[in-house]
């Protein structure tokens, strides 16, 4: 299945099942066949599972003591990645596992995304459920699917399987870094119905390239620029003498939308050339900290006609990108330095009959969240569009006491003398949906040094991984 590249490494069982994971193509939707691995797995070694409709996974180990009364311990993960590669690769990321090699105590794979987010956590766990000589309490892995795209394993899963009400989520990437609580969010799907006429006059195009961007979570708080809402404040510039022939601009909710196009139609072609110019300058300098590297082009692409949004349509999609809030909304009052609650626009495209707007939005307040998304939505009706919700999850509250985080800083503490750092953050982490799932459970997210996750850089540090084995070995130690 693998072809041995990280057989010297060590922990040598958890990079032996890390390549085996590596060897499976499992981009998010993709899941199948590594599901099945799992199942396999227990199969072959006897241990109670189950496979759902989603293809999550659940394994069962006893306690290394047979004579053990110590509750079960949650190990959890997912098992779906990112599968991005580089134009350049010659690789089927559906069908193909990666290629791995070994770089400066890093983990790589070839011109393609590495999957360590959340490979690891897979291979942490297949390596205890698979041990003969780890000391630890019974076990309940939890590997679900689809994380990447919504956590709609999580939402899915049924977890009246399980007894444990201690969660070791292995999903961070930063070494050190305890996460004990994070937003909760929504995506809100709004569609606007369009009338389009035949408009004469010159056709210019506007092109917005090299935002900074960044996660929509965890980057919010940057305050970067959105494309999305750049084109708004561009095209509201010259409102009055222009009809939109297209426009759409980022590619996920969940990222900050990093470029935008439109087409426009106008009859006063230098003057909304002038405007947009000025308009881009000022936009430049506005963001010139944030995202040095942005770009706005305005062309003036021929003369003639070109079926357009009429000026009615015209001015509500204006409306939509301005109206609408955008970006951080709140500051938390308790934890200095975290956004509660935020709107990301991540992605908007005009179709044959409808212009769509795609919405993320998050909040460790559950109240703000309802009313944000309630706005959100009422807007959306008022300018002429209707919505929908998709991918609701809740938030994960921080617990003042937590047993298994004390545990895991003071553990940490001891066998590497470094202070760990208890942490929350707004986005999305599946210990929410477990949680609330899960009468009164106990969970910390963690992880190894993993950098620049979801890229093709993306890289796991060696001596990372092996010093969050030793943790976790601690730590199921004592709780045995």
């Amino acid at each position: 299945m693998s072809n041995n590249i990280l057989a010297d490494l060590q922990p040598q069982a958890v990079f032996k099942y890390f390549e085996q994971i590596c060897a499976i193509p499992h981009g998010s939707g993709n899941v199948k066949q590594i599901s099945d691995y799992l199942c396999e797995f227990a199969r072959k070694r006897n241990l109670w599972f189950n496979q759902d409709e989603s293809y999550n996974v659940i394994i069962k180990k006893p306690a290394s003591n047979c004579e053990s009364k110590a509750a079960p311990v949650i190990l959890q993960g997912h098992i779906d990645m990112v599968a991005v590669k580089t134009n350049d690769k010659v690789k089927d990321m559906e069908k193909e596992g990666l290629d791995l090699y070994i770089d400066d105590g890093y983990v790589k794979a070839d011109r393609t995304t590495l999957g360590a987010d959340d490979g690891i956590a897979v291979a942490y766990a297949l390596a205890i459920l698979d041990s003969k000589d780890v000391c630890h309490p019974p076990i309940e892995a939890v590997f679900t699917v689809d994380e990447e795209i919504g956590m709609l394993g999580a939402e899915a899963i049924n977890t009246d399987c399980l007894e444990g009400k201690i969660m070791l989520n292995i999903d961070s990437e930063e070494e050190g870094i305890f996460l004990s609580g994070c937003a909760g969010g929504a995506t809100l799907e709004a569609s606007y119905p369009l009338k389009k006429s035949d408009i004469t006059g010159t056709q210019m195009s506007i092109k917005i390239n090299g935002l900074t961007s960044g996660h929509s979570g965890t980057d919010i708080i940057c305050q970067r620029a959105n494309a999305n809402i750049l084109m708004g404040r561009l095209l509201f510039a010259v409102k009055e003498c222009v009809n939109i022939v297209s426009i759409s601009g980022g590619e996920k909710d969940n990222s900050i939308a990093p470029f935008a196009n439109a087409v426009i139609m106008t009859q006063e072609a230098d003057k909304v050339a002038e405007l947009l110019n000025n308009t881009a300058n000022v936009l430049k300098d506005e963001y010139s900290v944030t995202d040095p590297q942005l770009t706005i082009k305005v062309n003036c692409e021929c003369e003639g006609s070109a079926l357009a949004c009429d000026d009615v349509t015209t001015q509500m999609l204006i409306n939509v990108l301005n109206f609408i809030p955008d970006g951080v909304v709140k500051m938390s009052n308790d934890i200095k330095g975290l956004v509660q609650t935020s709107l990301n626009l991540g992605v908007t495209e005009l179709a044959e009959k409808t212009f769509a707007a795609t919405y993320l939005i998050r909040s460790s307040s559950q109240s703000e969240k309802e009313y944000l998304t309630d706005k959100v939505g009422k807007m959306t009706e008022y300018l002429g569009g209707t919505y929908e919700l998709k991918g609701v999850y809740p938030a994960w509250e921080f617990k003042k006491n937590s047993a298994i985080r004390d545990m895991l800083c003071e553990s940490y503490k001891r066998l590497f003398d470094k202070e760990a750092s208890v942490e929350t953050m707004h986005a999305g982490v599946e210990c929410g949906i477990m949680a609330a799932k899960i009468d009164g459970l106990d969970c910390v997210s963690f992880g190894p040094d993993i950098i620049d996750i979801h890229t093709v850089k993306e890289k796991l540090d060696i001596a990372s991984t092996q010093r969050i084995w030793e943790l976790i070995l601690n730590v199921l130690k004592q709780l045995s």
